[in-house]
């Protein structure tokens, strides 16, 4: 497997977009909905599956059927150079954090990621599903139940939110992380969900039942505010009725009466 070989650049700081520049002939794949812009001359492409070619009808749907099972979509855009010069194509993180950069190549050829946290790749990167084998992991995983693996030997991005932590794992050496805090990790990184351990650690904490153990050698990406934790306090801050919040102010219910609230 040979992925087109490349270039970008990552602008931003918390709020992050990758422009990645495009040889003519050459094609990038991302989640529908990712593109911020792109130059003229660029073509784009809705694909099924995961945007690299396979014969024959039965491969593209295989393709689209493991997307389908990570909530994702069952189509992928690819984006390609058909100009004469270099062309820049650019795709946006959907929330605060940071996008992470990954040659696969210099991975071992395989990273495995949480289902939402891959952006966009080297057209020849395989975008598949991840399953892990413990019948633990499966029931009680959370986020990190059904996961991606990006195959191939080119470039991909992941976006995940807060700050990112890189952390490399020596043989053998074994890191606990909340569930949704995990971004990613090499192949060689065992991963394993466990209970807390102690009852009332496990309701009264505030930490959740379970937590992921991943245990090196590897390499190992971890977030410091996941989507699910930021949606859940919006969600606990948002009015629980219609109307406006009247937050820090005296005045916020006397605001309601005037706008004709009941």
């Amino acid at each position: 497997m040979n992925a087109h070989e490349i270039e970008y650049q990552l602008h931003g700081d918390d709020m992050q977009f990758v422009e990645i520049e495009l040889d003519p002939g050459e094609s990038a794949i991302a989640e529908a909905g990712a593109l911020m812009m792109m130059d003229e001359d660029i073509d784009l492409e809705t694909v099924f599956g995961d945007g690299n070619e396979r014969t024959g009808f039965f491969g593209k749907l295989v393709g689209a059927g493991k997307r389908l099972i990570t909530g994702e979509s069952l189509f992928m855009t690819v984006f390609t150079n058909r100009g004469m010069g270099k062309k820049h194509v650019s795709f946006a993180a959907p929330y605060p954090g940071k996008i992470i950069p990954v040659d696969l190549s210099e991975m071992g050829g395989k990273v495995i990621c949480q289902k939402d946290a891959f952006l966009c790749a080297a057209k020849g990167v395989s975008v598949g599903v991840d399953f892990q084998k413990k019948l633990g992991t499966g029931f009680f995983g959370g986020e990190g139940f059904i996961m991606q693996k990006l195959e191939g030997d080119g470039l991909a991005f992941m976006h995940a939110g807060g700050t990112i932590h890189k952390r490399e794992l020596l043989p053998g050496e074994t890191l606990k992380i909340d569930t949704g805090c995990l971004v990613a990790m090499t192949k060689g990184v065992e991963y394993n969900i466990e209970f807390v351990g102690k009852v009332k650690t496990a309701f009264f904490g505030g930490e959740g039942l379970f937590f992921a153990t991943v245990r090196g050698p590897g390499t190992v990406w971890v977030q410091s505010l996941p989507f699910s934790r930021l949606a859940d306090r919006i969600f606990a801050a948002a009015p629980q009725r219609g109307g406006r919040v009247g937050e820090g102010s005296i005045l916020g219910g006397i605001g309601d009466w005037f706008d004709g609230d009941d």
